[in-house]
């Protein structure tokens, strides 16, 4: 075994001990008296994010009721950023709580793969490394909103907030009274002060039980800062030197004994266990309010997730022969896009990953997206099959999660072998893929000496696809390809939900009942199959229409190609609806409506033998094992959730869970003995005396093959190289088969073709425990840009090639910083002309003039903004003697808003703060405007003007003008 699965063999080790955590506990607790890291980061994104809902809208004169403490949820916080759009009727949460847990997740991963590094949670006063891995990770955070990569940005922003929280746990600082975060973790260019000599002894010993007073006076006289030592192998540490404490800490076993930390309320120090968590929450906030200022608020609510974008996002084959359908979809992408623009319904991102052989293109963003599908006719050589599976990998990897994908093709796909990675994607990111196939079984039109057609295995390859998401594959002519295209319009609403989703296959009669809610809005229903097929609806009432009515009583409905489209008239008409359906072909039905109320659902395993918490589950679970799902109810605080399925329809097949309410509209669900299949997630529940139903669109598949992959860092240096070890398992009934043999075919995938290496196959050889190891290794480009993002997919395949399991890794690439220091501000002049009484202030005006300076080895200013004052700002540049840029600032505003704060943001994120106040004057003073001498912190002067007529009086008043203050 080599060194690094002996240390991931500790590491399991070391969690699988009950009770054992090293920080808060990171998402559930069950005694109702502790907080966890989830917890913390709750408070603080809700918090946070509502501040500039309210700022944001206090600068656009819109009003902003919500109070803002920690009685917040997330569907509060959504209603009252988006009360004022008067284009909304419905609001979705999903986005934002989808973002929530991806921070909650990755946040407390670090208890997973970074549990025995001490920097990561300042023991053993680790305080130099554990600043580094704040600073760093936050430089990585906004260089990933700079390039729009907000996934990946919310996945390192969790990970850095964990080691932020740790701190106020682990270490002496709310011992030694503070009421205030340590900002200097923060702030890479600030000091860490009053450190703890590494000989300096910190504690004594604690007398039994009571560790309350085991912190050396001199310490606490001193204010020195110090932090527990932890180890769970050794009970060495530096003479006098205070331990983290707990069970499983040895060193807390030698003198001094016991422990400091405050993880929850019984823990050495834990009658400060609030307060640590509430110092936790502000630190939280503080580091969210840097990342805030240096992206901008706008980039930071899409960081937070809190959008309402849902426009598709297309795949196009881009030959010559899709010319007509190219123009077709780009008519209705472009009234998608310019209805939203400048709405809070604008997306993150456009994706438009087109394709051809012999090469596809890249994602693209919004401003190139028209300009692209404008150019996009005859393109490619005609040839056939095309790379439609690479497109579409291009766009998955891209898009935020749960998006809505449409990919155009009338050819094979020339990449079948990226099936499986597909499938991994689709599960993993729960994006939902339409086809829309046209022509499908037709010659090539643009190639006439190509006599053949995509077979039936091409086609069906297109519609195993759209089924793994909850998409539909559409078989159209190019003559009927407009009247399928409500689908993407379909896809584009805000609020979509689906009620519920069957395939039948082979095709065969059956009734389909499902219920109507007084939430729901714009019901669609979806029927793709043969010609032949026939189809009649009931209402709640009784009330029935069969396929031969177009227009009745209960819907209106056309057909293109393969699909039937039924807009359904439910209006006063809840309960439980039938659709029955006739075919002996294989079919979909589908139906979708418009309603806040949703839901969210993550594959989560409890760490193993602790019993206490939960991680998320990354691939497929085990066939005839246990599941857990966190299900996460979105758009009603007040919604009581019944019953939680497993459904597979082809058997048909119906697991009920069982339900333990975790708090804040989520719930953790368990299934036992699941079976081999493939489901989907039903939930049925009430909301103000209403019953509701509602389907995720992605399946679950399970494997009897585990696949377990983590790597110790998700950020990698441009030029750098990252090894990944997994570990491939047979398992029988959800557990590993000790006494399993075989051999396995690994696949590697990169989205970003980065050059990768690992064994084509591992065998699990007899007497190994069941077990093969393996390592992957990634390298990034040394030309890769800071910012950018690589999604690497590990497969494992049974020899059969029966069974696959998989794991989605996603990386950071995050160039080293040597720019800590913040832009520097220097006042070049402030006016004195506002009289002291308010009645005058409309009439007068002031003007703050200052220089921003980089320095001469910094990135350079790129944004200045203004965060405080309802004035006009101009800025211009100037070459500095030392030669570094001059950003010249000026601000003018009425008399009426005398503060002024400024940021200024440099190339790395770095942010500078500028504050200034207008001068008052008695009324009816004699008041000039004057500029002072003022130099930078070289002594160079940057501007000189004096008014030489100044009078004695005014003279006097300028000497008090206060201090402008820099931060």
């Amino acid at each position: 075994m080599t060194a690094s699965h002996t240390v991931k063999l500790l590491v399991a080790v070391v969690l699988s001990l009950p009770g054992l955590t090293d920080g808060f506990q990171p998402l559930f607790l069950f005694d109702g008296k502790s907080a966890t890291h989830r917890d913390i980061t709750r408070r603080a994104v809700l918090r946070k994010t509502a501040e500039v809902c309210r700022d944001m809208a206090a600068s656009e004169g819109r009003h902003f009721s919500l109070t803002i403490d920690d009685s917040l949820t997330v569907d509060k916080v959504q209603r009252s950023c988006f009360s004022t759009s008067t284009f909304m009727s419905l609001l979705s949460s999903v986005r934002f709580q989808t973002s929530l847990l991806s921070m909650y997740f990755s946040n407390a991963e670090v208890d997973i793969v970074s549990a025995l590094r001490k920097e990561n949670h300042f023991d053993d006063e680790s305080f130099l490394k554990g600043r580094d891995i704040i600073t760093v990770g936050v430089s990585a955070v906004k260089a990933s909103v700079k390039m729009k990569n907000f996934n990946t940005g919310r996945w390192t922003l969790g990970r850095v907030c964990h080691t932020l929280q740790d701190f106020y746990s682990h270490s002496n600082w709310v011992e030694l009274g503070n009421i205030a975060p340590y900002s200097a973790l923060i702030r890479p260019d600030q000091p860490l002060k009053n450190l703890a000599g590494p000989n300096t002894p910190t504690c004594g010993n604690c007398v039994g039980q009571n560790c309350g007073n085991n912190l050396l006076p001199e310490v606490l006289q001193q204010r020195l800062l110090t932090s527990g030592y932890f180890n769970i192998f050794s009970s060495s540490k530096p003479a006098g030197k205070c331990s983290h404490g707990g069970s499983f800490d040895w060193t807390s076993k030698q003198n001094p004994v016991g422990g400091i930390n405050k993880d929850d309320a019984g823990s050495s120090h834990g009658s400060l266990h609030h307060k640590a968590a509430d110092l936790a929450v502000n630190a939280t906030m503080e580091l969210l309010e840097d990342v805030r200022i240096a992206v901008g608020d706008k980039n930071f609510l899409r960081l937070m997730g809190l959008s309402q974008s849902s426009v598709p996002y297309f795949v196009t084959d881009t030959t010559s022969s899709m010319s007509d359908i190219i123009a077709e979809a780009r008519g209705i992408s472009f009234d998608v896009i310019d209805s939203r623009r400048e709405t809070h319904e604008e997306p993150t991102a456009y994706i438009l990953a087109p394709f051809n052989d012999p090469g596809f293109g890249p994602p693209t963003n919004a401003d190139v997206f028209k300009n692209n599908l404008n150019k996009f006719f005859e393109n490619g050589r005609g040839d056939i099959p095309e790379l439609s599976l690479t497109g579409l990998q291009l766009a998955l990897t891209a898009v935020p999660p749960s998006s809505e994908i449409f990919v155009f093709t009338d050819a094979p796909a020339k990449d079948a072998h990226l099936k499986s990675t597909i499938t991994a994607l689709l599960e993993s990111t729960k994006s939902v893929v339409t086809f829309m196939l046209t022509d499908a079984l037709a010659s090539r039109w643009h190639h006439r000496s190509f006599k053949g057609h995509m077979s039936k295995s091409d086609v069906q390859l297109y519609h195993d696809l759209a089924e793994a998401s909850g998409g539909q594959a559409i078989e159209v002519t190019k003559s009927t390809f407009s009247l399928a295209t409500t689908v993407i319009q379909d896809s584009s609403a805000s609020t979509k939900v689906t009620l519920f989703q069957e395939v039948r296959n082979p095709g065969k009669p059956h009734i389909f009942t499902f219920t109507v809610d007084g939430s729901l809005r714009n019901m669609i229903a979806y029927i793709t199959g043969a010609s032949s097929l026939t189809f009649s609806l009931t209402s709640s009432r009784g009330v029935s229409q069969s396929s031969s009515q177009p227009n009745g009583p209960l819907a209106s409905y056309s057909t293109a190609g393969s699909l039937r489209r039924l807009s359904l008239n439910t209006e006063n008409q809840t309960g439980l609806w039938q659709i029955s359906v006739n075919s002996k072909n294989p079919y979909s039905i589908k139906v979708t409506a418009q309603s806040s109320l949703n839901f969210i659902h993550n594959l989560v395993e409890a760490l193993e033998g602790g019993h206490t918490d939960f991680s998320l589950k990354e691939g497929r679970p085990l066939s005839g094992g246990n599941v857990t799902l966190l299900v996460s109810v979105t758009g009603s605080d007040t919604v009581k959730l019944r019953e939680v399925t497993l459904f597979d329809g082809s058997g048909p097949t119906e697991v009920a869970g069982s339900l333990q309410s975790v708090g804040s509209g989520n719930f953790l669900v368990t299934f036992s003995e699941v079976p081999a299949g493939k489901f989907v997630v039903r939930v049925r529940g009430e909301d103000n005396s209403s019953t509701f139903q509602r389907q995720a669109s992605t399946q679950i598949k399970t494997s009897s093959i585990s696949l377990t992959a983590q790597a110790s860092n998700t950020n990698i240096e441009p030029g750098s190289t990252i090894s990944i070890p997994f570990i491939v398992a047979a398992t029988t009934n959800g557990v590993i088969n000790t006494n399993a043999t075989g051999t396995f075919t690994m696949r590697i995938n990169s989205d970003r073709n980065y050059t990768s290496t690992s064994p084509s196959t591992v065998t699990i050889e007899a007497g190994s425990g069941g077990k093969a190891n393996g390592t992957v290794t990634l390298t990034v480009p040394a030309g890769a840009a800071s910012g950018a993002d690589v999604t690497l997919t590990i497969e494992a395949e049974n020899a059969a090639a029966t069974d696959i399991n998989y794991v989605v890794l996603r990386f950071s690439v995050t160039a080293k910083v040597t720019d800590v220091t913040r832009p520097v501000c220097q006042v070049v002049s402030t006016s004195t002309s506002c009289p002291s009484s308010s009645s005058f202030c409309a009439s007068s005006q002031w003007k703050f003039i200052a220089n921003l300076t980089d320095g001469i080895n910094g990135t350079g200013i790129e944004r200045v903004t203004i965060r405080q004052g309802l004035g006009t700002l101009s800025t211009s540049t100037v070459a500095g003697a030392g030669g570094e840029i001059v950003t010249v600032v000026t601000y003018s505003a009425s008399c009426c808003s005398q503060v002024v704060e400024l940021a200024a943001v440099d190339g790395v994120g770095n942010v500078g703060v500028c504050v200034g106040r207008a001068q008052q004057s008695a009324i009816g003073a004699a008041v000039t405007t004057a500029v002072v001498n003022t130099t930078s912190n070289r002594g160079q002067i940057l501007t000189s003007s004096f008014c030489l007529w100044i009078s004695v009086v005014t003279f006097l008043l300028w000497t008090h003008i206060n201090t402008i203050n820099i931060f």
